[in-house]
């Protein structure tokens, strides 16, 4: 199941760019560091990689500039999470 996220960048030089994960489609349990393996998609490019729980913004996804091609800050994406059970 996808939904659609506005990305938003950490402030300063090398900031990560983010995609928010609503509760409802955060994985429930965590591991190590509150980070959870998963097989993400963000318009339609998808990679191996984690999201973790942040007690400011919840669950987040990092979005790599490689995957954003070209959007960036405020700019919504459609995505999607599974969970990677071979990690």
């Amino acid at each position: 199941m996808s939904f659609l996220a506005i990305l938003f960048r950490v402030p300063g030089k090398g900031g990560w760019t983010f995609a928010p994960v609503p509760d409802e489609h955060a994985p429930l349990e965590t591991g190590p560091w509150g980070r959870v393996p998963v097989i993400a998609t963000v318009d339609g490019q998808s990679w191996s990689t984690s999201v973790w729980k942040d007690k400011t913004h919840g669950t987040l996804l990092a979005v790599p500039k490689r995957i954003r091609r070209g959007k960036g800050d405020g700019d919504v994406v459609e995505v999607s999470i599974l969970l990677d059970t071979g990690r």
